[in-house]
């Protein structure tokens, strides 16, 4: 600061002291939305007491003020820091104002400053207002909020909280170091030997699920590419080694971690630090109890870790070792188990008197589900002196699939008869994340009791839509899909209690919009205001609009096309009994419309009749579409997109979008009028994506699983392709669903089988054998869309196999086999085998020999003809044999 600058400052410092002291407060609180931290805390200085507190009223009254409209800059959060600690009269208050999420003070700057204040005033309670901030931090809380936090624990001497998120943001302050200008942040260890929470926070590392992920963070150094790597686990190792931490604190808190569990990622930094730690021998006997646990149940790394750490004992406690190999020989993880039987092959070999014993011990694996491991355990036995093939079970007989008969759809559950109901159903759909959950049921009971008792409608929503989760506060634009905004709209309506004519007449005017009324071109009537929005979702847009639209209605008797059937039908008896109680009321179009496409399309002739004979349009309506027999199926092609070109300058999605896609184009039969564009489809671009909201359509249309399957095959595709989440959740809704699936499903399930989630590809393996159980899955089209799609490199093959895997071992081997006997000759064509194909080969070799099924395997023959003895040839040559008219008890 210049001289200029600095007399500048005094003079406008003492002229807003002698403002605060005669009684104005304006120009200082001018001053908070400007960042003037500095220019508040001089013009405190000096000011008595009760002079403080005066203006300590006035702030408490401003900032109520500015609660739900003023978001505060860093800056300003400071400056209004310093105004609150240099004027409030306790913690409790300064709280009340510093603990909104709101309000981010700029981090130690701003902590210096307000202890300056605190100290200049005499005040004691700084202390506890830290501690009070730092008890209400959120998920919400920046991380400068959070230093500014933690500077005033430091500095007060207060112990610091450990909850979870504390614990959180003290990690990632370590990972992200306030940055000085012109200086490079010190090294991660040289940081933590001067953290003043370290030894409070350390042993909470170890017990907040779900933070090893962040401990695995990167020391940039001086460029990206010249960075360090996991440098906190490195650090903390350093750290023992220097006897500034406990050495043993850190080993029993990571096994104790890797033993209590977590995600698969959030466990690495513990098998990290072990491997920085270096435990030695005595360490790990001391703890051989721990370590065999990992061993039997840790996910592979962890398993592996354990195991290399337990194959250096001298002395091992070979008793329970054996027991423990008992269980590691059934695991599935090849590696690890190819690992033991090594281990006990030398153990055998070190132990004469027991070679025996250790040798029934490697017989389990025998039984091994991969033929490698089957065959080493077999050669390991005999060259033991055991005979594995006379001690181990008879051979199984041939079997087919052995899955449950499938269940009938389950009811839908009961109306909603009641506004306290209502209310709670209604709580529940808007106090978590939006997720596309059915509407239908709080949709009905809207329409009936706002028919019957609208005032306890609009007491019992109001409260409950104005504390509903954030998700729901606004339409996400970057979603064609999203329906937060137009669903809190139909809520709101219904709690409404002025301005119903307004709120009428907008829904109309959108109502209106979306349906064309001169169909002489034979252009659909349900409009497009939005091209990437497929004609399912359009309707059910429609329909909310135009409940918006009827709220209200007097004696209203509820929806004609609520489901009777959890999977979204409705029982035609069921509509034409409520057609019965509109009486002379004429039904909402849209309404039955949905009503309709809800049927099941094999309905018996009576029903029609007595539609019929309720002498209304909407009767001879639902007669005649009972007597044509619904939506017809469409025809539908398989086709391939590629992504579009690339945009000038850096294009960042275009290196994300997959090069090639399959899917499906959609047209109704020839001479049907599409009326509602369902039938109608061309493939969505790559790259236009679909949220949660995509799981309504199957109860849209629950009886035509071919068309729901075409236009969720974008969303279940990006889920292989694009590797993204959740997109396959919605293929046990289409199992539940009825009528022929055809191309569009059949490829929805191999792209679901290839997805990069496992949650995604346990939807898919669910699915898939809910089809099967029913006698629905064509495996042979979903081998042959698998095929394609491993050898063109669209969908990678080692994420098939497990849920394929799990399909046998779940009472489907012979489905199983046909699929993969259909996807066989595609990948062993392929000008690059996929990898992962060895073990689908495998599996086809087990699944063939279980079921006895002989599927002749074009291209087969010609890799099993190659020479050498690599894994690939080694398992077409397995198949081959499966497969030869000796051992084949009866065809496929």
């Amino acid at each position: 600061m210049s001289s200029a600058q600095q007399m500048l400052f005094v003079k406008s410092t003492a002229r807003r002291h002698r403002e605060l002291a005669a009684g104005g407060t304006s120009d200082l609180f001018d001053l908070i939305p400007h960042g003037a931290a500095d220019q508040i805390a001089a013009a405190l200085a000096g000011l008595p007491e009760q002079r403080r507190r005066e203006i300590g009223t006035n702030l408490t009254t401003w900032c109520k003020q500015r609660q739900n409209s003023t978001r505060w800059t860093p800056g300003a959060g400071a400056a209004l820091a310093v105004a609150v600690v240099g004027c409030l009269p306790s913690a409790a208050q300064a709280a009340t104002i510093l603990a909104r999420n709101t309000v981010n003070p700029d981090g130690e700057r701003a902590a210096a400053l307000v202890v300056r204040v605190a100290d200049e005033r005499g005040i004691t309670w700084l202390g506890d207002l830290a501690h009070r901030l730092a008890t209400k931090v959120t998920q919400q809380t920046w991380i400068e909020r959070w230093r500014f936090i933690a500077a005033l624990l430091h500095a007060t001497g207060t112990t610091a909280p450990t909850h979870d998120r504390f614990v959180e943001l003290w990690l990632n302050s370590v990972a992200s170091p306030q940055r000085r200008r012109h200086a490079q942040p010190a090294p991660v260890e040289d940081r933590l030997r001067d953290d003043p929470f370290l030894a409070t926070m350390l042993p909470r590392l170890f017990e907040v699920d779900g933070l090893g992920a962040p401990m695995m963070f990167d020391e940039v150094v001086t460029t990206w590419e010249e960075r360090r790597r996991h440098p906190l686990p490195t650090a903390l190792a350093r750290l023992a080694a220097d006897g500034i931490v406990d050495r043993s604190t850190l080993i029993d808190g990571a096994l104790g971690r890797l033993l209590r569990g977590d995600r698969t990622a959030a466990l690495r930094a513990f098998t990290t630090l072990l491997t920085e730690l270096a435990p030695t021998t005595a360490e790990v006997a001391a703890r051989a109890t721990d370590y065999l646990r990992l061993l039997t149940d840790a996910p592979a790394p962890v398993a592996t870790m354990a195991q290399k750490a337990l194959r250096d004992l001298p002395a091992p406690d070979l008793d329970a070792l054996l027991d423990t190999s008992r269980d590691v020989l059934t695991r599935p993880d090849k590696t690890l188990v190819r690992a033991q039987l090594t281990w006990l092959d030398r153990l055998a070999r070190q132990h004469r008197d027991r070679t025996r014993e250790i040798a029934e011990v490697i017989a389990i694996a025998t039984e091994h589900p991969a033929a490698e491991l089957r065959d080493r355990a077999h050669a390991l036995t005999a060259r033991h002196g055991l005979d594995a093939t006379a001690a181990g079970p008879a051979t199984a007989r041939p079997r087919g699939d052995d899955l449950p008969p499938p269940a009938p759809p389950a009811p839908a559950p009961a109306p909603i008869t009641d506004v306290d109901e209502l209310a709670e159903e209604t709580a529940a759909l808007l106090g978590t994340q939006s997720q596309g959950a059915p509407l239908d049921r709080i949709l009905d009971a809207l329409v009936r009791l706002t028919a019957t008792d609208g005032a306890r409608v609009h007491a019992a929503l109001a409260p409950v839509i104005a504390r509903r989760h954030w998700s729901w506060g606004n339409e996400h634009r970057y979603d064609p899909l999203c329906l937060c905004e137009v669903v809190v709209d139909v809520l709101t309506t219904a709690a409404a209690t002025d301005q119903q004519a307004r709120r009428r007449s907008r829904w109309e005017a959108l109502l209106a919009a979306l349906r064309r009324t001169d169909r002489s071109t034979r252009a659909p009537e349900l409009l497009a205001t939005d091209p990437r929005v497929p004609p399912p979702h359009r309707l059910l847009r429609a329909r909310l609009a135009e409940i918006g639209a009827h709220l209200n209605e007097p004696g209203h008797p509820g929806l004609l096309a609520t489901p009777t059937h959890a999977n979204g039908t409705l029982d035609p008896l069921a509509l034409t009994e409520r057609l019965a109680a509109l009486g002379d009321r004429t039904p909402w179009h849209w309404d039955l419309t949905q009503a309709l496409l809800r049927l099941p399309t094999d309905t018996d002739d009576a029903v029609a009749g007595k539609a019929a004979a309720l002498g209304t349009p909407a009767g001879e309506r639902l007669a005649t579409w009972l007597r044509a027999g619904g939506l017809p199926q469409p025809l539908m092609r398989v086709t391939t997109l590629t992504r579009r070109p690339r945009k000038n300058g850096y294009d960042w999605e275009y290196d994300q979008l997959p090069p090639k896609r399959l899917t499906v184009e959609l047209r109704p039969p020839d001479g049907h009028d599409d009326r509602y564009g369902l039938l109608t489809a061309d493939p969505a671009p790559i790259g236009v994506e679909h949220s949660g909201w995509a799981n309504l359509w199957p109860s849209i249309l629950p009886g035509h699983r071919a068309v729901v399957a075409a236009y969720a095959l974008p969303i279940v595709a990006s889920a292989a392709d694009m590797d993204q989440r959740d997109g396959a959740t919605m293929l046990p809704l289409l199992a539940e669903s009825t009528g022929p699936g055809g191309a569009a499903l059949d490829l929805a399930l191999a792209y679901g089988l290839g997805a990069r989630h496992g949650a995604d590809r346990i939807a898919a393996l669910d699915a898939l054998l809910a089809l099967a159980a029913a006698g629905q899955l064509d495996a042979t089209a979903t081998g042959e869309h698998l095929g394609q799609l491993v050898a063109g490199h669209m969908v990678k093959l080692s994420r098939a196999l497990e849920p394929l895997r799990d399909a046998a071992l779940a009472g489907a081997p012979l489905t199983v086999w046909r699929l993969i006997a259909a996807a066989l000759p595609a990948a062993l064509t392929a000008p690059k085998p996929p990898r992962g194909l060895p073990d689908l080969l495998s599996l086809a070799a087990e699944t063939a020999t279980t079921t006895g099924a002989r599927i002749e395997v074009p291209g087969l023959a010609d890799v099993a003809d190659r020479g050498g003895s690599g894994r690939l040839v080694t398992e077409a040559r397995r198949l081959r044999h499966a497969l030869q008219p000796g051992l084949i008890r009866h065809p496929a």
